[in-house]
């Protein structure tokens, strides 16, 4: 049974589906995996083990009896602990939160219940996911499980540590500035960014709405890319609460064919250099297409220089209003030094005026008009998820333009996925993004697909 720690989901649904193991057995191994790497990684915050078992038993009865089992029927899942579980505390990283179980579960989690999925338990995030750095004043900080004194990212830092350790092959992260890709990059795992308006966000602690609503999406956090496109039509379609979603079919990655693509592929985006090793990584994800048979050049959209500069005028064209009355809602009186640092950042003392404001969207609508101009010529971009691999605890605050590569996407709100592409001389993860066009996952999932074959994917930590 060991050998189902670090099965893929859509392998260990297959086995429970075909009664090669029950659905209790695998619930158990993840139960004892969490055990034994969790008191190094803080990466799972809240175990739900009685409440696992007692569903787990209830898979394997539907089964015997004949019930048609769900994509997921027994597979064992985590979930960030920014997204609602209605028999589990959600504290979105917050002490005013710090005993909320919220009333019922998030749309994608009831989603993937339906779908047979069993909840093990809740993983780390910063307070409201403001941070690149998993640590916050309920749980304290999540590590990276390929060296210690690394940080998984953030802010779903706890779901790519446990993921990657292989306490869960399953997760559910958000994703604002790269909050799904950056952990994904740093713990060798893989991660998918939906197009904005794709999944649901309802039951998110950090509720959509407003100027920035494109910014935010829900998407899967898996070893394997083929748990990500199983995962994703799960989740996906408007829930009936969710204004922004749109009601629009999902392409198959089976029917995109790796030698059709044309595809740009940069390393530095003219904000923060990359690391050699990075450089080198990224470079063979491009060749590993290349040899499948698609069309490659480097090319770069000039108009990525300006997404640090535009994106923290987006987020702070309140003045932190909205941070400062999320914690209020919350009951916060004291947030985390990574949460005041972001508030901070977001300029409180210079909340934009009606025409500063104003120019701002004008000038977000220029920048996704121009990177759509770019995509004219392609179908995909490859380019780094970050600079670096991961970075020492406590670093990731003071590395702030370095996250711009992901934060692009979240400007565009295009579909992407990290994979992992290379390891760094100090045996870290390095992972590359494959973006495509809005509404495209089919094609960003089969190029990161071809990637992860030919470059092997996701690696077993030390621990």
């Amino acid at each position: 049974m060991d050998d189902a720690i670090f099965a893929s989901a859509g392998a260990l649904a297959h086995a429970i589906r075909n009664r090669e193991v029950s659905a209790v057995e695998v619930v158990e191994t993840h139960l004892r995996r969490i055990a034994a790497v969790n008191p190094a990684l803080n990466a799972v915050v809240q175990l739900r083990a009685a409440g696992a078992l007692t569903d787990a038993r209830r898979a394997d009865a539907a089964l015997a009896g004949g019930a048609d089992p769900g994509p997921l029927h027994g597979v064992p899942i985590t979930i960030k602990d920014s997204i609602d579980t209605a028999d589990c505390i959600t504290t979105g990283g917050t002490t005013g939160w710090a005993a909320f179980t919220p009333p019922r579960d998030a749309t994608v989690v009831a989603r993937l219940r339906a779908a047979g999925a069993i909840l093990l338990g809740k993983t780390n995030t910063p307070e409201l996911t403001l941070a690149f750095e998993t640590d916050n004043a309920v749980y304290g900080q999540t590590r990276n499980p390929y060296d210690l004194a690394r940080s998984p990212g953030g802010s779903s830092g706890g779901a790519a540590a446990i993921v990657a350790a292989g306490g869960s092959p399953l997760d559910i992260g958000s994703d604002t500035g790269g909050s799904i890709r950056l952990p994904a990059a740093w713990c060798g795992i893989a991660g998918l960014r939906p197009t904005s308006g794709r999944v649901p966000r309802t039951g998110h602690r950090l509720p959509p709405g407003g100027w920035d609503d494109a910014l935010t999406v829900f998407g899967p956090m898996a070893r394997a890319v083929d748990d990500l496109a199983l995962v994703l039509p799960i989740i996906a379609g408007p829930d009936g609460r969710d204004p922004a979603i749109v009601p629009l079919p999902l392409g198959d990655p089976a029917t995109v064919e790796p030698r059709s693509l044309r595809v740009a592929l940069y390393t530095d985006n003219g904000i923060a250099p990359p690391t050699p090793e990075t450089d080198a990584a990224v470079r063979a994800a491009a060749a590993a297409l290349a040899d499948a048979g698609a069309a490659v050049e480097e090319a770069r959209p000039a108009v990525i220089a300006q997404t640090y500069d535009l994106i923290n005028e987006v987020w702070g064209a309140d003045g932190a209003a909205g941070t400062r009355a999320l914690l209020r809602e919350a009951g916060t009186t004291a947030p985390h030094w990574l949460t005041e640092r972001a508030i901070a950042i977001m300029r409180p003392s210079a909340a934009a005026d009606a025409p500063a404001f104003a120019d701002i969207i004008a000038r977000w609508s220029a920048f996704r008009a121009a990177m759509l101009g770019f995509m004219e010529r392609y179908d995909a971009i490859v380019c780094p998820a970050h600079p670096t691999p991961a970075l020492p605890l406590g670093a990731a605050p003071d590395a702030d333009p370095a996250f711009s590569y992901t934060m692009t996407y979240n400007l565009t709100g295009w579909p992407v996925v990290v994979v992992r592409a290379g390891t760094s001389p100090q045996g870290l993860p390095i992972g590359a993004q494959i973006v495509a066009r809005p509404w495209r996952e089919d094609v960003a999932l089969t190029a990161a697909r071809t990637i992860e074959t030919a470059l092997g994917g996701w690696r077993r930590p030390p621990l």
